[in-house]
């Protein structure tokens, strides 16, 4: 196993990086929201010991909740019942996932024929990238995906990501929106002044409401515990595979990336295997597109100060004095 070593770094990279550093930060304004209760001292676990046990007791709801269920009258109901259907069921899903095989295989985003990265441009792809996943376009520049079970989970870690960035970048988009617009004043519609007021120990109201901070008063920390207790059902789901629900008495019939489904499939988009197999692929280029958007809203963030909705309007307002030249000009 390799050992971290220590870097060294000279003085005159220390200079550069501290001028580059003081540079950076001077342009970035912190302006203070309207919306805000503000302390001055950094606060990373402020709360009562009855709103942390009721923040604990929460997060912890789902996961008891399903626990319980499982080993209740009612799950052992349910599981019967999947157990009478489940026969059926997997038959009606190897004849899907055929139906499947023979789409991809047909399709023009899969196979040796699919589109590249490099378009026309002759280039000697890896051989290893077959195009059996979707959005394998031959990029892999770095070797990631030699060893196919390492590329199997890559792709596990990639899908799960870009479906993340998604809901963030609609979640970081809409507020600061609705709130330009006027339709909609929430108590801080821009994306990092939320994270930044909690950094500082502020107290956020939901949606305006005063009183209303279920977890608004608590600091950094007790928010990052109930995240993690929120995400133990979920993660451990994962880990186990798409039968950890059958003990609820749902099956899934797809994958651990599709798990498809009533349950992660309302409005049955998988019913075509030509149109789902497509689909995938629109999923995973707007996933990478989102991952990549989310760069440019952490640099916009700092760099401005603004939210990504208030920069755009400013550059189609004036687009010579605001882009990206003119403020590391600035």
């Amino acid at each position: 196993m390799a050992l971290r070593q220590p870097c060294s770094v000279s003085s005159s990279s220390s200079s550069f990086f501290g001028d580059f550093r003081r540079r950076f930060c001077t342009q970035i304004s912190w302006p203070k929201s309207r919306y805000l209760k503000s302390s001055n001292n950094f606060s990373g676990c402020k709360a009562s010991w009855q709103e942390l046990a009721g923040v604990l007791i929460f997060s912890a709801i789902p996961f008891t909740a399903v626990k319980a269920i499982a080993n209740s009258p009612l799950g052992e109901s349910l599981q019967r019942r999947l157990e009478e259907n489940k026969k059926a069921s997997v038959k009606n899903s190897s004849k899907f996932k055929a139906l499947a095989e023979k789409a991809r295989n047909e399709s023009l985003w899969y196979g040796q024929e699919r589109p590249r990265w490099l378009g026309p441009i002759p280039y000697e792809y890896p051989a290893y990238l077959t195009g059996e996943l979707p959005g394998d376009y031959g990029f892999d520049i770095a070797g990631l995906g030699k060893d196919p079970v390492a590329f199997q989970k890559y792709f596990n870690f990639e899908i799960l990501h870009a479906r993340w960035a998604m809901l963030a970048a609609l979640g970081a988009l809409l507020p600061e929106l609705l709130d330009l617009l006027g339709a909609f004043h929430f108590v801080e519609p821009v994306w990092w002044r939320v994270g930044y007021s909690k950094l500082k120990g502020d107290t956020l109201d939901y949606l305006g409401i005063p009183g209303f901070h279920f977890a608004g008063s608590q600091g950094v920390i007790v928010i990052a515990i109930c995240q993690a207790l929120l995400m133990v059902g979920p993660e451990y789901a994962r880990y186990c595979g798409i039968e950890a629900l059958e003990p609820l008495g749902i099956y899934l019939p797809g994958d651990i990336n599709y798990p498809g489904g009533a349950l992660f499939d309302p409005l049955n988009l998988s019913k075509d295997p030509v149109a789902f197999e497509e689909l995938k692929v629109k999923e995973i280029k707007n996933g990478r597109l989102a991952m990549v958007a989310w760069l440019g809203f952490y640099i916009q963030a700092a760099v401005t100060g603004k939210g990504p909705v208030q920069n755009l309007l400013d550059h189609l307002a004036d687009p010579f004095h605001h882009n990206l030249l003119s403020i590391f000009k600035s």
